[in-house]
């Protein structure tokens, strides 16, 4: 069971990320030293005393200490928690607020936090991986490179070590998300070393991972179910309020970048440039152009998936772009939308179409009389999907996932555009004029045109260079020597040629019209 075992020591503290822990003690006279609670996170401490001593923490972070051959499980799914783990008085609409605006930090606190998508297949047939075959997958990373397991019931469903988190999507795809790191370097060399563990597990077990924006071969029905709580209520859900639910659910990968802002004005600047140019790294990224063995019509079908989801919660946020936006207007509109879910006692509770203002005032049908946590509040937001979300930090969402060397040319492009306060007011110039409707516009031709979409007097194409140039330029200006992770975007940049059209060639030539062979060209 262990992750993490030492074999004696005087002080050891373990994140709790936000979800039950549970601590083995296997020594003989091992004794707990103490639990202390710390912020909104906190929670009360249990156990029981003995040779086998076992104590959970609800959430925060907690102190062991004169512990032996200590081991640590994640034993819930992060970032929930129960009603109980929080005293206090009820949240307010203010406290909502609050939490966004706690994300502002000093620009030298800055980080840079990639996440990223792939399907794994059996290399023998190239069918979707099983559950089974999953967990196999999950327990020897924990075995052989000290990952922590992540359990829902007697599930493992994820990883989590130094930061960063490996997790379960419903048709198991495998995420990465990364811990939030200083440089794209360090970012780059985090994605490299976790694609190198898993292709060395995976392997193993006659398992690969292609790196695409959309399942290029087989049908939800053909794709196993993975067993969380969450996705069940989704996978009810979704057919009631869109059309593609099911398809992003179970065969869309993207990869994203989460970055940070120092003020709300700040945010303000970043989020609108995000929204505006999200267009753009949809076709520079544009990388699903197959559905079920066949050309789906669409360069970035993951990017069109998006626009029949749920419009309660995914497309375009004009608001965004109107004087006086800022933290309490993203919090009027995340009220908005219907819930999904709430977590207490180890479950999930179908919420789904209720509404979070109800909850606020005690009147949610699924829990009456009771009132949310701030823990029930970072849910929430976890389930909304627009192309640039929203948290204590905003997150770029409009990528196809894609082959190695692009996960890291992702972030490298955003973190040169909003990083740098030139570049970052260059871009601001770039978009200042753009209308509503041109912003729409781009948003539902991109999927299927890439780069070539008309755009006023010219392509798309020509918007980009200029943008690409923004982020170059801010890169070289923060000096760290990170220029070269856009170096597998440029040739797209150049030619407008999108990474989907290149895999289409291949399939109307060399492949002869069979997708099968996009698993080995996108193999990690």
């Amino acid at each position: 069971m262990a992750a993490i075992t030492h074999a004696a020591f005087v002080s050891t503290k373990f994140a709790a990320a936000r979800c039950a822990v549970e601590i083995v003690d296997a020594g003989p006279r091992g004794r707990f030293g103490g639990c202390q609670k710390f912020g909104l996170n906190s929670g009360s401490c249990a156990g029981v005393g003995g040779g086998g001593l076992r104590w959970s923490a609800a959430g925060g972070q907690f102190e062991v200490e004169n512990g032996r051959a200590l081991s640590c499980v994640v034993a819930a799914s992060p970032p929930s928690n129960d009603a109980g783990s929080y005293g206090g008085e009820p949240l307010t609409r203010q406290d909502l607020v609050g939490y966004l605006a706690s994300g502002c930090k000093p620009k030298e606190k800055w980080r840079i936090g990639t996440e990223h998508e792939k399907f794994g297949f059996q290399l023998d047939n190239l069918q979707p991986m099983t559950y089974p075959q999953i967990k196999q997958l999950l327990e020897g990373l924990a075995d052989r490179f000290e990952w922590q397991r992540v359990m829902e019931g007697d599930n493992i469903i994820g990883l989590t070590l130094d930061g960063q988190g490996v997790s379960l999507e419903p048709g198991g795809q495998v995420e990465l998300s990364g811990a939030p790191l200083e440089t794209l370097h360090q970012t780059c060399a985090e994605v490299n070393s976790h694609l190198y563990q898993v292709k060395a597990v995976a392997e193993e077990l006659g398992l690969g991972f292609v790196g695409i924006g959309f399942q290029p071969k087989w049908s939800v029905a053909d794709t196993p179910i993975m067993p969380k709580g969450r996705y069940e209520i989704m996978r009810n859900y979704m057919p009631k309020v869109g059309s593609f639910g099911l398809d992003m659910m179970f065969r869309t990968c993207t990869v994203q970048v989460n970055l940070d802002f120092d003020s709300e004005a700040d945010m303000v600047r970043k989020f609108r440039v995000g929204l505006a140019l999200q267009p753009i790294a949809t076709a520079l990224f544009a990388n699903s152009p197959f559905k079920e063995g066949k050309p789906n019509g669409f360069l970035s079908y993951r990017s069109h998936i998006w626009t029949d989801v749920d419009n309660n919660r995914a497309g375009d946020l004009p608001f965004v772009f109107e004087d006086g936006f800022g933290f309490d207007k993203y919090v009027e509109y995340a009220l908005g939308v219907p819930m999904y879910f709430v977590y207490r006692n180890g479950r999930y509770i179908d919420c789904s179409g209720m509404s979070f203002k109800d909850f606020l005032e005690g009147k949610l049908s699924a829990l009456p009389g009771e009132k949310p946590t701030m823990n029930d509040w970072e849910n929430h937001l976890t389930t909304i999907f627009p192309e640039v979300r929203l948290k204590r930090y905003l997150e770029m969402r409009g990528a196809d996932g894609g082959p190695w060397r692009r996960l890291c040319a992702l972030p490298a492009f955003w973190t040169g555009l909003l990083y740098d306060e030139e570049s970052l007011q260059g871009a601001l110039d770039i978009i200042n004029d753009w209308t509503e409707r041109e912003r729409a516009m781009l948003r539902s031709k991109v999927p299927k045109l890439g780069l070539n979409v008309p755009f006023r007097d010219g392509l798309l194409k020509h918007v980009a260079q200029d943008v690409f140039k923004l982020a170059k330029d801010g890169l070289t200006r923060r000096g760290l020597n990170e220029t070269g992770f856009l170096k597998d975007i440029e040739e797209t940049v150049r030619t407008g040629k999108t990474p989907a059209e290149h895999i289409l060639e291949l399939y109307h030539g060399k492949w002869g019209e069979n997708v099968d062979p996009v698993f080995e060209k996108l193999l990690y």
